[in-house]
Parts: structure tokens; sequence; C-alpha cells
């Protein structure tokens, strides 16, 4: 993309006077920190973004990497401090996006939601930094984005009413119920005021009207994935290497398009809620797992698609100002139009025979006869065989011949003049090439037009020089490029001659485009269907290279056999596989184990697998069923080498506040080692009773720890249920010592490696009578603590009794079984609830 900055500003490094011809005076702007288009300098710079823009159609994983959306940030004052509102709209995509939400003291919405944007330009209001009374939103956020520059202006542009007026204006008809949802918003409304008016100074462009998609993201729709939690877990980024494709998002991004790869990322930092939509997806995939051809056509189709989001994004501005660049960008743009308005029937013809209601509801989508009202405009002007093409000079040549002949009589004019005077240029250089028996041959570049290049050894030339007659010569290798003064002249003349030819085609392309503005709105569902069908087919990809399964929605998180699918793509053989098993009557697990057996891993991979699952992919299991999370938590540790101070302590301490704050019944919460920045008696203290606030919630939970003393909490609630990662002891060769071989097995109950500190103790060089001592205390303490928490019979016969009636209410809720097999079924269960309580007895002798 083309970004370059507008002449008219005057850049500082402390604030910027923002003036132009329409109404902004006065907007100030303070920028903090560096924009990544700054060439690393500090302080603001203004862009004209999107003037003209490269495209391409091979998958981009790095298709977020040049961040492109601007954001305005307000908040409540007083008693509405709190009430957050956000507008956002990408320079890439003619699509503003509004939320309002309230958040609490951390801002962490604010932050997740503006980690998910990832924006180039974050804007707030001029009260929100005065001098001595920085607002602690204004903090957090220039705190977590130190990368991203920061725009204040001047709060009178936070003008909800302005704000309202401006979607009226400007929101297209088709998503004109926006107007019902934010009447009332006020919040998103002054950002949105505010985001317009500083985005058309930036642009030096208006929006036309009735051009813009609006619409207003509810957080109630999507899965909230705190942004620690989202960095934890890797979704879209390796916490070791930023350029590194190990990522939820890397192991699922098979996509074809910019916007299809955009739309996954979304998709994974906010998956669905709803699970019609997500079986609506899974459908999809299923089918094109079961139908190669409905498969392989739509993915050819699809990856012949450019950035159509982009596209539209640049059709819908009309320029303040007509400059030769805003010209050539017009008719290429009108080429890009035309390339993807051809595909649309192809893109019928592969969806043609599709079943699911999804697929058949794109078909149906695609029959709009707008489409081809504006093909047939389009043909009418522009010759049949102009299309897109890759290669600069390529390119040149079918924006210059773009129109008909016979259109314009002083453009067919312009164009023999160019075609003479590009004639002339090869004919030159081949009487050059003859003249000093040299091989040269012509080139084109986008920054030198028309020079000479040549691939000869350096011996072979006269003199070891090329003749005097060129400059500026550079040499890679044995290729020689270079120019002449006859050469640059003629290159001058060939630029007059463009000029003139984009200034008349201009006109042209500017007369087609005011005729087709009507109809446009169109592509917004074509953008949308693009995007979303190369999702898809992604997903159906990443399942041909796997063995995923397509998983179910019950109340119950059940994976036979699931394994970890980032560590599958980096691992020589496959991941050990493992079972999870929670329900509403076992909705809290405990699981122990030795460093480096597994547990954080394991961890990740349930999160992992959950995500997959809301967003519609298939999953890396042999069966798996989830409940619906309406938030993600996680609080994963360092497995090992942890530090042990107090930054890290406060760290945890914060983690764990957030998830208790924000956590309800429909949440996966995940914690691993908590309390490991403390002493054991305080990091025990705090892990107990964090358990048994979380067991009042009917959430998920799994909590991984080291402090075995918490797996005798299944005494007191039988909702808990205990699992360990079971090693094996290797004896060496030697005899004398042993070493634990890590199974990455998970099994039922908690670990029997008690102490597996003192074990590494008795292998270091520390006196034997230490160890003794240290083995002494250690027992003593431990049997203390068991005898406080020894079961009794009562519990354990309530314990039975609630594990029975929490398998009678889902079985009842979710079983399939024929009578005859649910009769064996609850036979099972009986006696598994008998053998479970102790008899008489056992009450004797425990007594």
């Amino acid at each position: 993309s083309y970004f370059g900055d507008k002449s008219s500003c005057v850049e500082n490094a402390n604030t910027l006077n923002l003036t132009s011809s329409s109404s902004v005076r006065g907007l100030n702007s303070t920028c903090i920190g560096k924009t990544p288009l700054s060439s690393g300098r500090s302080g603001c710079r203004s862009h004209t973004p999107l003037m003209g823009y490269s495209v391409t159609s091979s998958s981009a994983v790095s298709a977020h990497t040049v961040a492109s959306v601007i954001v305005a940030v307000v908040e409540g004052r007083g008693l509405a401090r709190g009430e957050v509102g956000m507008a956002s709209i990408d320079l890439k995509n003619p699509e503003m996006i509004l939320s309002q939400f309230a958040d609490n003291t951390t801002y962490a919405k604010v932050i997740t939601k503006l980690k998910i944007l990832t924006p180039l330009e974050i804007i707030m209001s001029n009260t929100a930094c005065d001098a001595g009374n920085t607002t602690k939103l204004f903090s957090l956020i220039t705190e977590h984005f130190k990368n991203v520059t920061f725009t204040t202006v001047q709060r009178k542009y936070f003008n909800e009413t302005k704000g309202l007026e401006y979607i009226e204006q400007l929101c297209a008809s088709e998503f004109s119920t926006i107007f019902m949802e934010v009447q009332s918003k006020y919040y998103c409304l002054a950002a949105a005021a505010a985001l317009l008016k500083y985005v058309e100074f930036i642009q030096n462009a208006v929006y036309a009207p009735k051009s813009l998609k609006v619409r207003f993201q509810g957080s109630e729709k999507t899965a909230m994935i705190d942004s620690s939690s989202a960095q934890n877990l890797e979704l879209v980024i390796n916490n070791r290497d930023s350029r590194n494709g190990h990522t939820l998002l890397g192991v699922l991004n098979y996509t074809k398009t910019p916007g299809g790869s955009r739309r996954l990322r979304s998709n994974i930092l906010e998956p669905l809620v709803d699970a019609e939509t997500i079986n609506t997806r899974l459908d999809c995939v299923q089918e094109l797992l079961q139908d190669e051809e409905l498969f392989f056509g739509l993915q050819g189709v699809i990856s012949k698609f450019l950035d159509t989001e982009q596209l539209l994004s640049v059709l819908v501005q009309i320029p303040k100002q007509d400059t030769v660049k805003t010209a050539e960008s017009k008719i290429t743009n009108l080429i890009y139009l035309k390339h993807t308005l051809e595909l649309v029937e192809p893109l019928k013809a592969a969806l043609r025979s599709c079943n699911t209601q999804l697929l058949k509801a794109y078909y149906n989508s695609l029959e709009d006869t707008r489409f081809g009202i504006i093909l047939e405009k389009i043909t009418s002007v522009i010759n049949d065989d102009t299309r897109y093409t890759k290669g600069c000079l390529s390119m040149r040549t079918q924006k210059c011949y773009a129109v008909k002949p016979n259109i314009n009589e002083f453009l067919d004019i312009a164009r023999r003049t160019y075609t003479e005077i590009v004639d002339d240029i090869a004919g030159m250089i081949t009487q050059l090439a003859e003249k000093y028996s040299l091989p040269m041959k012509t080139s084109f570049s986008s920054a030198r037009g028309f020079f000479i290049q040549m691939n000869a050894d350096y011996s072979t030339l006269p003199n070891g020089q090329l003749p005097s007659e060129f400059t500026k010569i550079t040499k890679i290798k044995n290729t020689y490029s270079f120019t002449s003064a006859d050469l640059i002249k003629m290159n001058e003349r060939c630029q007059e001659s463009l000029r003139e030819i984009y200034h008349m085609t201009y006109l042209i392309v500017c007369k087609l485009l005011n005729e087709i503005y009507e109809h446009i709105h169109c592509l917004y569902k074509l953008s949308d269907i693009v995007s979303m069908l190369d999702m898809l087919l992604s997903f159906a990809h990443a399942c041909t290279l796997s063995d995923y399964v397509r998983p179910e929605f019950t109340d119950t998180l059940a994976i036979k056999q699931g394994w970890h699918p980032i560590l599958e793509k980096i691992a020589m053989e496959k991941p050990v596989s493992n079972n999870t098993y929670l329900t509403e009557g076992n909705n809290f697990v405990i699981i122990t184990g030795p460093n480096m057996s597994g547990k954080s891993t394991y961890l990740k991979q349930i999160a992992l697998c959950q995500i997959m699952a809301q967003i519609g992919s298939y999953v890396p299991a042999e069966y798996c069923s989830f409940r619906i999370a309406e938030q993600i938590f996680t609080r994963i540790g360092m497995d090992d080498d942890i530090e042990t101070n107090a930054s890290t302590f406060m760290k945890e301490m914060k983690e764990i506040t957030y998830i208790i704050q924000n956590a309800n019944d429909k949440s996966l919460i995940i914690i691993d080692e908590l309390g490991r920045g403390t002493s054991a008696d305080e990091g025990i203290g705090i892990c107990y009773a964090a358990c048994e606030y979380l067991l009042n919630l009917k959430a998920f939970t799994l909590f991984a720890t080291h402090f075995l003393e918490l797996c005798h909490i299944d005494a007191l609630y039988p909702n808990v249920e205990n699992y360990h990662f079971e090693v094996q002891h290797v004896r060496s060769s030697a005899g004398n010592k042993e070493k634990i071989a890590y199974t990455y097995t998970l099994s039922k109950g908690y670990t029997e490696e008690k102490n597996y500190g003192l074990k590494a103790a008795e292998v270091s060089s520390l006196p034997s009578s230490i160890i003794l001592d240290a083995k002494e205390i250690t027992s003593h303490i431990a049997k203390q603590i068991l005898h406080r928490q020894k079961s009794t019979p009562e519990m354990m016969k309530q314990r039975a009794a609630y594990q029975l009636a929490m398998r009678l209410v889902q079985t009842a809720r979710n079983s399939r079984l024929d009578p005859d097999s649910l009769r064996v079924y609850l036979k099972a269960l009986k006696e598994k609830y008998e053998a479970s309580c102790p008899t008489p007895r056992e009450d004797d002798e425990q007594q």
C-alpha cells in the first residue's frame, strides 16, 4: 500500500495543528509513541493511505502485519465513568464498527478489544490526558500500546448528535437497522463523530453518501478471551518469535485471500457463542470434506479474488483533490472491480450443486442482479480483455488501454503517441546494443521507468567499464542496470504522455463510477461471502492434513483422545493423546504431576480445542463435545525455572483477581501454578481460597498445582475430581541412580510422585543429614493435613449420592440410548453408587 506524508501538514514531535478546508480548524493533535510507518521517528505523522495499493491472491499469514485500523475511544465522566464508547474503521475496509459497554476498574474489555483490532492509531479526548489529571483509562491504553500513535483531539469533536448525523448520511441502506441499535448509545456515537472527522482529514477524502457499512458489535455475541489469555495460548502470535507461525492462527490458516485471513484472525480472538451458527458452519465444513469437486472448485475460484474489502474502501472515497496519483488509482481500481465481478459467475457455478443451508444462501445472494448491471456498464466502456495482471509494466499497459477506442478521440491520439514513444525507446536500446556489441535489453520499474539491463562479466567490457554515455549504473553480481541522457528524456516524454492518458481516462472512469455507485453496495455482500468461504475452506484444508473430528455441543466438555494442535505441527510425531471429561456434576478438576510432565501443555490443549470448536472448525480428537463457553480465562505459569519474586506474585494476584471478578457459570477457567511466587504456606492458602470461591460457580475449571494438599479438597466438595500425569522411574545403566521418564499420560487420582522436590535434592550435593531432616518434617506436616481432611463415611455417602444424581440429570437431558441400552446403563450406575457407599462394617472399622 502507498502511504505518504501530506504536504499540508506540519510535523512536530509534540503537537500538530490539523487544518484543512473542511472545517477541522482547531482540531489539536498530540501524538505519543511511534507509528509503524514513521521510519523510526517519534512523534506524529499524517498518512494518505490507499490512494493506490498492491494486491495479492496468495495466502497471507502476515495480512495483519501492517496496521491499518484507526480507533476512537471515549469514556463517560462523573457518574458515567466506566461506560466506554469505541468506534473503529479499517483504512482497507469501508466498515465502521461501534461498541459501547460498561467496564470495571481494570478496563480489561477495552484493552482486549483494542488488542484484537491491532490499531495503527488511537484517538482520545484531550481531557483524558490533561496535565496532572490523566485518566486511568488513558494511562492503561498508553501502557499496553507503546508502539501505537496516540492522537488527542478536543472534546467537542466527540459529539453524539454529530455522530448520529454522520451515520445517517454515510450508512448504506442495507445496514440502516443500525439506527435502532445505537440511537441511545451516546458514547459510541460520540466516538464515531471524532473518528469520521479525523479520517476525513488524514485521508484528504470524504466517504460517498450512503456508502459505509456500519455495525454495532456487542460483547454478548462472542466469547471473551482477554489479551493475557490470548498471549498465553499463542492464538495469533508466538511468544518466542513473533514471526513464527507456530500459533493457532498458523495451524488453521490456509486462506487464499487477505479478507479470509483477517476473518480467521478475528474469529479466533472472538469465538462465537451461538451453537446454531457454529453448527451451520460445521455443516459447510463437513460438505466441503465430503465433496472434493465442491472443495477444489471453490478453492480455485476464491484464490483468484483480490482484497475485495480494500477495493471497496477506495471506491467509496471521493478525493478532495484530483492528482495524477488519484487518477491512476481510480483507473486501477476500476480494473480490479471488473476482475472481481467477472468471478461472480464462476463462484456461482462452483456453489450450484451445494446442499448445506449457508452455502445455498450464498449462492442465492450471488444471484443479485446488481452484479450483472455493474459489469455491463463497465464493459460498455472498458475493453473486454482489460484485466488485472502482475508486473508494473503489464499493469501500466492495462491502464493505458483500459477504455475502448472511439469513446474519446483525444485519448486515442494520446495513446498512439505513447505507443510510438515506447517503440522508440525499444528501438534506441536495440541500436545501442548493436553499436557497442553488448547484450543490452529493455527493462522497466515503477521507480525508474524504462532503463537498460545487461548480463555481462566484468572482463568482457571494454577496459572493464561501460561506455561513458551511460549513467546511474548499478551492479548486482553480473547484472548491470543503467540509463542514458537520451533515455531519461524519452522517459520524461513517456510520463507526460501517460499523464494526458490518465487524465482523460480518469474523466471517463469518474463518469462511469457515478453511474454505478447506486449499485455498488452488493460488493459488501460479495466481500462477506468470499471471506467466509475462504475461512471455511481453510478449516476443511486443515482437516485433510490431520485427523480432526466434528465437535458436538452439549452441557458436557468431553474430549476422547485429544491432542495439542500446535504441538502436532512442531513435533516430528503426533503428541500423546489424553481424555477430558467435565460436567455440571464434576466441573472442577485438579491436576498434579512433576515439572515437565505435561500439565501446562494439556491445559492449553483444552482451551485451544474449545476455541476451535466455537469458531466452526473440526477439533484434534477421536470424539469431542463442548459446552459453549462465554469467557475463556487462562492463568498459565512457567513449568520450570519460575521467578519467585514480588513482581511475579503481584502478576499472579492481578490475573486471579480478574478471573474471579469476571467469571460466570458459562466460563471455562484454566489456572496453572497459582501461588508459586510466594511461600508454600501462603501459596496453599491462596490456592485453597481461590478454589473454594470458584467451586461456588458452575464454570468448568481445570486447576493444575504442585500443592498436593489441595487434592484433599474433594473430600469436602463432591464436584471435584483429581487427575495426574503419570511418570515412570528408570534406573540408570550404573544402577545406583534413578531418573524420571515422562509418559505425558493423564490418569485418575492425584499423583503418587510426592515430594519430587526432595527427590531432586537427593541427586544434588546436599548433605544427607539435611535431606533426612527435610523428609521427616515433610512427613509430619503431611500427616497433620491428612488428619484434618480425612473423609467420613457420611461424606462418602453424600459424594456418591451427588454423583449419582448428576449422572441421572445428565442422562435425562442428553441420552440417545434405546430402552434396553438405557436399562443396562442405569443398572451400572446403581452398582457404581452401591460400591461407592461404605458398608456398615466399613463404618464401624473407620469409626
